[in-house]
Parts: C-alpha cells; sequence; structure tokens
C-alpha cells in the first residue's frame, strides 16, 4: 500500500539536506582567508529505501526510495601533509633564528668596512709608525695614545654588543619555553573538548582546526611527534612526552630546554634549538675569537730580534732563544755596559706589554717602561675585550710611552735616556707582521693558529661570512621547501572560491527543485483531499 505523504517527506529530506550543504558551503566561504580553516563537505548519502509490506517478500518489484539524508560534516585534510610540513618547518625556524643571529654578528663586526675593528686597528699601527719617525714629538705621542683608546674602546663595545646579543638570545629562550607550556596548554584543553563533542557522534571540525594550528606554530618552535589517539593528540618532543590527551605531562623552562639541546638530547630542531646553538656556537666563539686575538696581542708569545747595542733594563729575564729552537731565561744586571747588547738577538717576548717593558720611559733618568695594556679598574680576570684599557699611568703622561731602546750613564753615574732613539718604537710598530701562535696549547678553537694580527682578524671575518651565506642559503632552501607543502596542503584543504560558487549554485537547484517536488505533492493532495468524493452533492 502505498504512503499517501510520501511525497512530502521525500522532498522535505531534500530540502534539509540541500540547506545543509548550502549552510557549509557558506561557511567554507567565510573561512576562507582564515588562517588553518580546512574546508569542509557534507557528505549525502540515500536514505533507507522502503519495502512494499507483503507476508514473505515485496508483491511489487523493488523498492520505493525515501530521498536523501546527510550523514557527517567532514574535513578534508591529509594527515601525510602534516607531518612534512611539521619536519620541514622544524629546520626552517632553526635556520632562521640563525640567519638571525649571523646578520647580527656582522653588523657588530661590521666588516669590510672603513669603520670597523680593522680600521682601529691599523691606526693604531699607523700611529706607532709615526711616532717612530718623530720620538721626540709630544704630538706623535699622544696620537698613539688616542688610538690605544679608540683600539680598546670598540673591543670593549664590541663585546658588550656580543654579551648583550648572547642575553637576548637567554631572554628569547625563556620567552619560547612560557609559548610553547601555552600551547600545549591549549592543545591539552581542545583534546578534551574534541573527545567530549566526537563521543556524541558529531565531528569537532573548527576544534581540530584549531588545534593543528597550534601544532603548526609549535612545529617551528621545537622538533616534535605526534600520535592521534582516542583521548586527542600525544605529543613528544624526543623521548619527552609534553601532551597526553587531555593532560600536559611537562611543563618546560629554559633550563629543560638547555639541557635537551646537547649532542643525542630531545631537541634537536627548530627556533629554540637555534637560539640556543646561535648563543653557544656562533656568539661565544666570536666573543672567544676576540679575546684570544686581544690576549695574544697584548701577552702571549712573540719572537723579536732585539737588535745590537740595544740596552735591557735593569733585573729584566730575557728568554733568549737557541739555536735549536728552546729558550734560555737570561737575567740582565749591572751597568749600561753590562746591559747593552753585542749583537742581534733573537727573544721570545710576553707580546705588546713584553716588548713595551724593555723600552725606557721618555724620563731623566732612565725609567724602564711600563706595560702598556691593563684591565680596567674593578674588573678581575685577566686581559679580554670587554675589560682591556690603556695603562692608566701612559693615560695621565704620554712620556711614560717607550721609543727608546738605548741609555747612557753621565759624569755623575746616573743612566740617562738617549733621547731621539726610536728603536723600540720602530720593534713596536713591527709587531704587526710578526706571525704568533694564536693557539699555543692545540685547542683547535682558534680560527687561525699560526699568522698575523691581520691576517688572524680577516680569517675571522670570512668565517663570519661562509656561515652567514650558509645559514641564507638552508634558510631559503627551507622556505622554498615549506612554501611547497603548504601549497600542497592548500590544494587539499584550502578553499576555493570558484569551486564553493559552483557548489552553491548546484546545492541551490537542487533545493529548489526539492521545494518545486514539495509543492507538486501538495497540489496532487490538494485534489485528492477537496477535489475528490464530491459527485452528487
Amino acid at each position: 500500500m502505498r504512503s499517501t505523504f510520501g511525497g512530502l517527506e521525500i522532498s522535505k529530506r531534500a530540502l534539509f539536506a540541500q540547506q545543509a550543504a548550502l549552510t557549509t558551503t557558506g561557511h567554507n566561504i567565510a573561512n576562507s582567508n582564515t588562517r588553518g580553516y580546512t574546508r569542509q563537505v557534507v557528505n549525502m548519502v540515500a536514505a533507507r529505501p522502503l519495502e512494499y509490506p507483503g507476508m514473505m517478500r515485496s508483491t511489487v518489484p523493488g523498492q520505493m526510495g525515501q530521498s536523501v539524508e546527510f550523514t557527517s560534516i567532514d574535513r578534508i585534510r591529509e594527515r601525510f601533509l602534516d607531518q612534512q610540513f611539521h619536519n620541514e618547518s622544524k629546520s626552517l625556524g632553526d635556520w632562521s633564528v640563525r640567519k638571525d643571529t649571523l646578520e647580527k654578528l656582522e653588523a657588530i663586526i661590521n666588516e669590510p668596512s672603513d669603520t670597523g675593528i680593522r680600521q682601529v686597528i691599523e691606526e693604531f699601527w699607523n700611529a706607532w709608525q709615526e711616532l717612530s719617525k718623530s720620538p721626540e714629538s709630544t704630538t706623535a705621542r699622544v696620537l698613539v695614545k688616542e688610538r690605544a683608546l679608540a683600539l680598546t674602546d670598540a673591543f670593549n663595545q664590541t663585546s658588550r654588543q656580543l654579551s648583550d646579543l648572547s642575553n637576548d638570545l637567554t631572554n628569547n629562550i625563556e620567552i619560547k619555553a612560557t609559548e610553547i607550556n601555552s600551547i600545549t596548554s591549549q592543545i591539552a584543553r581542545l583534546n578534551e573538548e574534541i573527545y567530549r563533542i566526537e563521543g556524541l557522534g558529531n565531528n569537532a571540525n573548527d576544534l581540530r582546526d584549531q588545534r593543528d594550528v597550534l601544532m603548526d606554530d609549535l612545529s617551528k618552535i621545537i622538533n616534535i611527534t605526534y600520535t592521534e589517539e582516542a583521548g586527542g593528540y600525544f605529543v613528544s618532543m624526543g623521548n619527552l612526552q609534553l601532551v597526553a590527551g587531555p593532560n600536559v605531562e611537562t611543563e618546560v623552562t629554559r633550563q629543560l630546554l638547555e639541557a635537551s639541546a646537547v649532542e643525542g638530547g630531545n631537541l634537536t630542531s627548530g627556533e629554540v634549538y637555534g637560539m640556543i646553538q646561535s648563543r653557544n656556537r656562533y656568539v661565544a666563539d666570536y666573543q672567544f675569537q676576540l679575546d684570544n686575538m686581544l690576549k695574544v696581542l697584548v701577552e702571549g708569545d712573540v719572537k723579536i730580534t732585539l737588535p745590537k747595542d740595544m740596552v735591557i733594563p735593569q733585573g729584566t729575564i730575557l728568554n733568549i732563544v737557541q739555536p735549536d729552537g728552546t729558550t734560555v731565561p737570561t737575567p740582565f744586571a749591572g751597568n749600561v755596559a753590562q746591559r747593552t747588547l753585542n749583537g742581534d738577538v733573537e727573544v721570545i717576548v710576553k707580546g705588546f706589554n713584553g716588548l713595551h717593558q724593555l723600552g725606557f720611559a721618555n724620563k731623566s733618568p732612565a725609567t724602564a717602561a711600563v706595560p702598556f695594556f691593563t684591565i680596567k679598574p674593578g674588573t678581575t680576570g685577566g686581559i679580554s675585550a670587554a675589560n682591556v684599557t690603556v695603562n692608566p699611568v701612559i693615560l695621565n703622561d704620554v712620556s711614560n710611552i717607550s721609543t727608546s731602546g738605548r741609555t747612557y750613564e753621565d759624569a755623575s753615574g746616573v743612566e740617562q735616556i738617549v733621547k731621539g732613539n726610536n728603536e723600540m718604537a720602530l720593534l713596536l710598530a713591527d709587531m704587526r707582521n710578526k706571525r704568533v701562535n694564536f693557539d699555543p696549547t692545540s685547542t683547535g678553537q682558534s680560527v687561525l693558529s699560526d699568522g698575523t694580527f691581520d691576517e688572524f682578524f680577516r680569517s675571522l671575518v670570512a668565517e663570519l661570512g661562509v656561515q652567514a651565506q650558509e645559514a641564507n642559503r638552508q634558510t631559503i632552501n627551507q622556505d622554498i621547501l615549506v612554501d611547497q607543502i603548504e601549497s600542497r596542503r592548500q590544494s587539499v584543504s584550502g578553499v576555493s572560491l570558484d569551486e564553493e560558487m559552483a557548489n552553491m549554485i548546484k546545492y541551490q537547484h537542487a533545493y529548489n527543485a526539492a521545494a518545486r517536488a514539495m509543492t507538486t505533492t501538495d497540489e496532487m493532495l490538494d485534489r485528492i483531499i477537496n477535489g475528490m468524493g464530491i459527485v452528487g452533492r
């Protein structure tokens, strides 16, 4: 027996299904520019057909269809592309931070330029060359003092900038730790909400989109892996569990991240790893190189040839180089004749300070010169780029700058300096060309083991340039890979306005047709109900 009102039910179901499709299409269009939004589709299936009644089987052929129903509203998303995106995003975060740090280091070192450290060093040596031409000139001595101050100020400033950059990176790691905790808390909360909603039989599509956006953000900060289980996402960093369903398993701190960034640790990539590597590798290394260069300049072992007839200050112990390369400590004491060299002597002096102390101040009677460089008052430790300065004795009186290497005894037996002698000034000016060992303990940390001071600094700048170039190349490559994967994700999950408009027209026509079918059925029923059975009235 046929149902009288079956046509109305079929049309009603069609209207509901097409209306749901139109609503979903409108939702897609509204979120076409929403970050992380995944387009949604309505899954329509034919309703369960109605079989005609009979004792054993249908009394008529076939079954009567009962219109259409939508079973679910699903996201169109490919998990494999998400995993690829996360794998490449962590490398992009790592290299982006390294590139940014190296660019800042390039700005701090500021080479090649006319205002960088190399130029200051060049002017320092040139000032000594000018002093050697006029050793009695007060103006030339003042110039040496000012160039030396400019040199120490440049090293102080560069060291301070490197220290500030290192502190900035440490602060950024602290901020990222807070951001990680915020993201993991949100993921855990969304896991709980999604589990509750989907436990009732619905798809929490928009909440899943929010959770996936958080996963994208987290994958750029640290390296993560995750699995989806009944309770939601289970997120880990290496072997360290961060989120387990609705629970945050680990609260991340800066100390935890730093401890995890060691070789074989849980943190192997991402922005935080790039920050830790930039601080511990790049910034610390260039700080070490500057300190090492300055330490060798001021007090490192330098082989110098002292000229014949040079007078050695009273009480000095010279490390004289023997033919076999060994050194013999030799004390010098007595009168001027006993302290005068009988020929050229090759010695090992303790850097610029050691050589400067072999000369005499421009004073009467003859006085041994003081160390040229020292550490700033109130600081401790050895000479470094952060604390080096010109000896206050020289700053207060430029006559304490050593230029002469010869003395004589006057009629009363008092030792006097030979004024106008420039032997010491020439030796000090020539230190720029001396090859020295920048790695005497063979640690392998020095950018250059053997060379001049100029060659060392050039090697330092060259290394920075190569590292910055490599970081830039890696960042560009990773950016291309991430963009490529994101394009593939968008081709699958993104909203195409052209496609949505075509769907809108399709669903609109289907809705109109269903409405027309309902109107037709209504007219038929009206005829049956109101037009039949009135014969003979």
